[in-house]
């Protein structure tokens, strides 16, 4: 760039005595003349040349001086938006992605940390109660056996459900879709619950109609769903409360939904229920059953709502198109 500007200096200086010794009339020679065309032709395309590196260069530069940033990790970069409209739409795409990268490496920091948190209590508890169980501190009975075999549960769940939740982020979750018999499918998952529901003392009432049609889902996945709204019902609601689930067709969706009335969910907690490892109070799940609930809705082109106010139960809405 020194360079540039010492030639471009040069060469105009040389140029504009060349073209006053020619207005002046000094006895010009006819190759003085031409040289000093030849001078300004060039000095004229030097200073086109130089805005066109100033227009396109310095953009340019920026934009690949933040690629060499993102590549080294430092999702922070960001690059001026000036130029040519055609550099600034790709400035504001660069900056755009960034971002995203950015919120994607703090949510994996975020995710990393939160299932370090979950593995390590069940872990600590069985460590601890099998350290007691050597040292004699615990008898060996089936009772202490009993809530080794608990903790090692809750574990299996927590595996299970992270793979789910990657595989269904990730894409790599494949639905095998069937004509479903929806209240066949709604009543198979109430009675797994009840006996779970008659030790609460809880209700659990189904209302679908037995006219609905064959819906095309997988079975599997939107059993899964269910199971997720129905436990977490059971467990946040009372003793002689009452579980909902209803199902009906309208406007080309069928729309299945569980209500109870147990504690309800604050309503600043509310937009966060679907979050990872959102838990309500007092619960010993894995945190993860509406997260993975809510992607397996998606996968099936539907959505997932919720309502709740709280201490007057909560319910969950889901809906599906129908093929």
């Amino acid at each position: 760039m020194v360079i540039l500007f010492a030639a471009m200096f040069f060469l105009s200086a040389l140029g504009l005595s060349m073209l006053i010794s020619l207005v002046r009339g000094r006895g010009a020679s006819p190759y003085l003349s031409t040289g000093a065309l030849i001078v300004a032709v060039g000095f004229c395309v030097l200073i086109l040349l130089f805005g066109a590196i100033r227009r396109f260069g310095v953009p340019l530069g920026d934009i690949v001086e933040g690629a060499n940033r993102v590549a080294t990790g430092d999702f922070s970069a960001r690059v001026p938006a000036h130029g040519p409209p055609s550099l600034r739409t790709v400035a504001n795409a660069f900056n755009s992605m960034a971002e995203r990268l950015e919120s994607q490496e703090r949510q994996r920091r975020h995710f990393m940390a939160d299932v370090a948190h979950e593995l390590r209590t069940p872990i600590a508890v069985v460590q601890g109660r099998l350290e007691g169980l050597l040292d004699g501190v615990y008898p060996r009975d089936d009772s202490a056996l009993t809530e080794l075999l608990d903790e090692t549960r809750i574990l299996a769940r927590l595996l299970e459900d992270l793979r789910s939740l990657a595989n269904a982020e990730s894409g790599a979750l494949a639905l095998t879709k069937e004509p479903t018999d929806i209240v066949m499918l709604m009543s198979d998952v109430t009675n797994s619950f009840s006996r779970d529901a008659e030790l609460a003392n809880v209700s659990i009432k189904i209302d679908v109609p037995t006219d609905l049609p064959l819906i095309s889902v997988d079975p599997t996945r939107i059993r899964e769903v269910l199971s997720n709204l129905i436990s977490n019902a059971l467990h946040h609601t009372p003793a002689n409360g009452v579980i909902m689930i209803q199902a009906k067709v309208s406007n080309d969706c069928l729309i299945l939904s569980v209500a109870d009335t147990g504690s309800g969910i604050p309503a600043e907690d509310l937009p966060k229920i679907f979050q990872r490892f959102y838990k309500g109070a007092g619960s010993r799940g894995s945190g993860l059953g509406l997260t993975i609930a809510r992607n397996l809705v998606l996968l099936h082109g539907g959505e997932i709502r919720a309502e709740s106010r709280e201490g007057h139960g909560s319910a969950f809405t889901v809906i599906l198109p129908v093929a």
